[in-house]
């Protein structure tokens, strides 16, 4: 009830998971020693994270983008799009849109994900099929309620 007709800022520069964006940051671009600036948002919906995050670099805008398609490339589940994506296009499925943008020296990346499939009950399903040498995406590929 708390979260009808709300939204919170929640663990800003502070989430457990900004330690893992920062090792892809430097998995990407090994000499990255920016300052990551991640501030989750959370609102009055049930499932879905939306995740806002901006740092800065040199490199243009392209390159980058470039990066994140190669990147993701081989993954089924993760998707750089060319629009701001809504949380709405994720519910109730495994997948992770994000959408690369370039301000001046600012990158900002925005990630959506459900946060029950895309979360821990996906990933243990997506792992377990890994671990039996089943498809990645088995039992995994479902519609969004809007799309």
């Amino acid at each position: 009830s708390w979260r009808f007709g709300n939204a919170s800022v929640y663990k800003a520069f502070s989430h457990q998971h900004e330690a893992e964006i920062t090792k892809t940051l430097v998995d990407l671009q090994s000499d990255w020693s920016g300052e990551l600036n991640f501030v989750p948002v959370r609102g009055a919906f049930a499932r879905g994270i939306l995740a806002s995050v901006y740092f800065e670099t040199e490199f243009g805008g392209e390159h980058i983008r470039q990066w994140y398609d190669d990147f993701y490339s081989g993954s089924p589940f993760v998707f750089p799009v060319s629009f701001a994506p809504d949380i709405k296009q994720v519910v109730h499925t495994n997948k992770c849109l994000l959408h690369i943008a370039k301000y001046g020296k600012k990158v900002h990346v925005i990630s959506v994900i459900d946060n029950l499939l895309k979360g821990a009950a996906g990933q243990a399903v997506q792992n377990m099929n890994l671990a039996c040498g089943l498809p990645e995406e088995c039992g995994l590929r479902f519609k969004a309620g809007a799309f």
